[in-house]
Parts: C-alpha cells; structure tokens; sequence
C-alpha cells in the first residue's frame, strides 16, 4: 500500500480548512479537554457522541477519512491485543468459554471493546492535529501555553521542541521500517510462515538497522540544530507570532460546549 494515502500522528498535510487556520494552542487545549471527557465517559450514549464529535472533526479537516482509517493499521495488533487481553483475562460473571485460567466472559469482551473505543477516539483526534498543524506551529503553541512553567526553571522551550520533535519521528520511524523490509524482500528474506507470531519474530532482525538509522537520523538533527545556534531556546523570536481571532474563540467556544453536552448525554442517556 502506498505510504502517501494514509494519515500517521505526526505527519502533516496541507488543505485549507478551518481547521488548518486555528490557532495551535486552542487546538491542543481542546485535545486535552475531549482525552479528559473521554475518559470519563461510562455508557454507551457517549461514546456514541463522541464518536459523531470525533467523526465531525475527521471531516472538518477536509483530510479524506479513508486516510485516517488507513493510519491506525500500525495500531492493529496491539488494538487486538488488548482486546483479547480483556476478553481473556477480564473479571466477568457470563462466561462463553474456559481453558485453564483463562475464561472468555461477556463482560471482558465487553470491556475490552470499550477500551478499544476509547483508545480509537483518542488517537484520531491527535491525528487530526498534527495533520493540520505544522510541526514548528504545534512547538511553538506548545512553547507558549507551558510558559509560565519557565518561572520553575522548567526548560519549556527544550520540552516543546523535544515533544514535537517525538511526535514527528512516528512517520520517520514507520518509513524506515518499511524500507527495511522491502530491502530485506529484495535480498531473498520473504517471511516463512503466516503465522502471527513467527511474523512477529521476523521483526526482529529489523531492530539493530532501524536503531542504527534512528540513531543516525538523531545525530544529524542535533548537528542541524546546533549549525542554526537553537541553543536552549531561550529568548529566541518567531518570524509569525501566534494571535488568537474570533474564529479561534468561536472555535474553542464551541468545542467547550459539545464537550459540556457529552457529559450530559452520558449521564442523563446511559442506556441508549
């Protein structure tokens, strides 16, 4: 499958929708606030909710879904084995069927659906912002809501670009991955078994050359960084300042009241 029709956290892609022009910082206060919400959610009627909210989202950034849905193909196997973790090992009074220790219950499967659910509603959410905002914006509206820590002595300028710095390598990393793997398909190495966890063993050669590449790709960002004098952040001026228009607080007025009505849906709907 070609890398370029799929959506990754921490890769970014150019449209003009709205949320593209907001503000970096209204953008991740309202990211912060819907992982809050959702993890509070406990019935069915929210998690309904907040998936229409997230699925609005998706399609407010004009990025197609499909690209969305193909990023999370990475995420597939630990997604299963949580699911099965929970289904498996779950506490639970119904019990479908039993080897050993282990017991499928109703309520685990049930469970581990709801934490699958959960996690998908908050990892596209985080696609959707680093897929409509610039690495250097998203460090920089970062940079700027952590600033009063830097009364602390908190390196917030350092943490910023650290933080977005390990959120842009994801796609990197992925990248590099599959160019291993096709590299090691044209060498003759074509995985022996459809087994998954003989699959799984084959990944293991590829970890000394992904480490060596990721340590190489490190070491010429550090050099990158130091050859333009970044030093420790400190007192350094961006040529856009960030500033916040009516767009920005209807946006974040907005996304404050949809986050208000999911609490109320899940309290007041916990049966639909």
């Amino acid at each position: 499958m070609n890398r370029s029709d799929r959506l990754l956290v921490g890769q970014f892609i150019e449209r003009k929708s709205i949320l593209h022009r907001l503000d970096p910082r209204i953008k991740l206060i309202s990211l912060l606030m819907l992982m809050v919400v959702i993890m509070m959610l406990d019935h069915r009627s929210g998690y309904v909710a907040a998936t229409i909210a997230v699925v609005v989202i998706l399609l407010v950034s004009r990025i197609p879904v499909l690209f969305y849905l193909r990023g999370l193909l990475p995420l597939l196997p630990v997604l299963l084995l949580t699911l099965l973790y929970h289904a498996m090992l779950g506490k639970g009074q119904t019990i479908l069927a039993s080897y050993g220790f282990l017991q499928v219950t109703v309520e685990g499967i049930e469970e581990g659906i709801r934490i699958v659910w959960r996690i998908l509603l908050m990892i596209l959410p985080a696609s959707a912002l680093t897929g409509t905002t610039r690495p250097l914006v998203l460090a920089q509206g970062l940079e700027t809501l952590l600033k009063p820590l830097s009364k602390l002595r908190v390196p917030v300028e350092q943490f910023s670009l650290m933080v977005v710095i390990a959120i842009r390598f994801i796609p990197t990393i992925l990248e590099e991955i599959h160019r291993i793997r096709l590299a090691r398909r044209a060498r003759g190495f074509e995985p022996s078994s459809r087994n998954p966890l003989s699959r799984l063993s084959e990944f293991i050669p590829i970890l000394v050359p992904l480490l060596v590449s990721t340590a190489r790709r490190a070491d010429h960002l550090t050099l990158a960084i130091e050859a333009r004098a970044y030093g420790d952040g400190r007192g350094r001026t961006v040529y856009r300042p960030l500033c916040l228009t009516k767009l920005d607080l209807a946006a974040g007025l907005l996304m404050l009241l949809s986050l208000s009505a999911l609490l109320v849906l899940d309290d007041y709907l916990p049966h639909i």
